[in-house]
């Protein structure tokens, strides 16, 4: 059986969180697969938008309102429901289905904390002055989380890492888009 989705448009602040990996069960669950290490924004709303996956076959076009009635972390990994996917035929067809929330559904956090999709196309300089490049992404290692700039040199496009880190990372600005950081150039 099909799941029931209703058509929806996205928020103008959505941002894209997850993917659904595959059902889980045969009572309509399904894994997700969150793009964060910590997916409290997954945890946080009950309505998701789906948008069919950018490779393979396209089972629906637009966007679509997912209405999830749970949400929860199993062996490592996140497990959800939803209404309208009651069984495992819905859940599966619903695999590589990319998931969007609104920003403002996410919760809040405190001083000097960062989502890392706020930190993303920001601008970083150093305490000269001098344009280090734009994040890119971030990764998480076992220590730190890492800046992932993309800057040109010679016209060639380069990127450079940089840990977040105090040590490193003297101010971000989310207002001015910018993150000032003691690095130089030639690190």
């Amino acid at each position: 059986m099909l799941p029931q989705l209703e058509a929806a448009e996205l928020p103008p602040d959505a941002v894209e969180v997850g993917r659904i990996a595959d059902a889980w069960g045969v009572r309509g669950w399904f894994k997700v697969l969150p793009y964060s290490a910590d997916p409290e924004a997954l945890f946080s709303s009950k309505h998701w938008y789906l948008l069919p996956s950018e490779r393979g076959a396209r089972k629906f076009d637009g966007s679509v309102e997912l209405k999830v009635s749970e949400t929860k972390e199993h062996s490592g990994g996140i497990v959800a429901s939803a209404h309208g996917v009651d069984d495992r035929s819905a859940a599966e067809w619903l695999r590589g289905s990319r998931i969007f929330v609104s920003r403002a559904s996410f919760p809040s956090i405190g001083s000097d904390e960062y989502y890392w999709v706020d930190l993303i196309g920001l601008a970083v300089f150093n305490r000269e002055g001098i344009d280090l490049g734009e994040v890119k992404e971030l990764l998480s290692t076992a220590a730190q989380a890492v800046l992932v700039l993309q800057y040109q040199q010679g016209g060639v496009p380069r990127e450079r890492m940089i840990p977040f880190v105090a040590a490193y990372v003297d101010a971000v600005d989310l207002i001015a888009r910018r993150i000032t950081v003691d690095w130089q150039s030639d690190y």
